[in-house]
């Protein structure tokens, strides 16, 4: 009985999202990213699709990385471009919205970044390491430290994977875990810091010059575009991807992160 409790509630949760998804033309989407590079990345791909395939877009940014995919299960947006698969893995473990990715973007990978030593090996005993602070990048991050060898981790695709769950950590590192946006702000004060490219960049921090430890190319963290299930199939979302794709916004990321966005697709 408990159970169709929860399952009449659920069902109720999903109707009341379809209700308020917003009715849009067949021709436009409100699209929502997170403030910075790649917001200039969907404003070429604006262009792109407007006078290539007739799709007005409608950009609306926002400041954390929570909100997108509420509003776009709330229908107060039509897709998002801010995250990778594993985050929206996480998102929907918990929150059961109904959407999906459609296609892949970037990889920009995330970085150990240090204002005080110039070599992963110099990190000292004790060293306070900045990570961040939603699920899914933090465990992003300590995959990354695991890969530096400065610590190591269980041996499995645990979306939630914390200092706590560390096997091993013979520097006797320690973690503070920050919002991915205030890192580069506050890698002064810290012995090293995981940073994102996006937010290292716009900061004068350059992956290939100035980390200590980067990702490569076969990082599974590459951006994707996401929709919600029910419209996955409508011609203006293949529109979307194609001026996405686009050589023109193949030269803005090249350009807006000097050349350190690696293609997905």
């Amino acid at each position: 009985m408990l159970r169709i409790k929860y399952l009449l509630i659920s069902l109720f949760c999903l109707l009341l999202c379809a209700c308020s998804v917003k009715q849009r033309a067949d021709n436009e989407i409100y699209i929502g990213t997170i403030s910075g590079p790649e917001t200039e990345l969907v404003e070429v791909a604006k262009k792109v699709a407007e006078e290539q395939y007739g799709l007005k877009l409608k950009i609306v940014t926002f400041e954390d990385y929570v909100m997108p995919n509420t509003a776009l299960a709330e229908g107060e947006i039509d897709a998002n471009m801010f995250q990778h698969q594993p985050y929206l893995d996480v998102v929907l473990e918990k929150q059961k919205y109904p959407i999906e990715a459609i296609g892949k973007m970037f990889i920009y990978p995330m970085g150990i970044y240090s204002k005080k030593y110039k070599r992963i090996e110099d990190l000292p005993k004790g060293a306070v390491i900045g990570i961040q602070n939603d699920p899914s990048n933090a465990a992003r991050a300590l995959r990354l430290l695991a890969k530096a060898n400065l610590i190591s981790i269980p041996n499995s695709n645990d979306l939630e994977l914390t200092p706590k769950k560390i096997h091993a950590n013979p520097k006797e590192l320690a973690f503070k875990e920050i919002a991915a946006a205030q890192l580069p702000r506050v890698l002064p004060d810290l012995d090293a810091a995981t940073i994102n490219t996006n937010y290292a960049i716009p900061t004068g921090l350059m992956p290939q010059r100035d980390a200590l430890f980067l990702e490569g190319k076969d990082s599974p963290y590459v951006n994707i575009v996401v929709v919600r299930t029910s419209e996955k199939n409508q011609e203006k979302y293949q529109k979307l991807m194609l001026a996405l794709h686009s050589p023109e916004v193949l030269a803005a990321a090249k350009r807006l992160f000097h050349d350190q966005a690696i293609p997905g697709w």
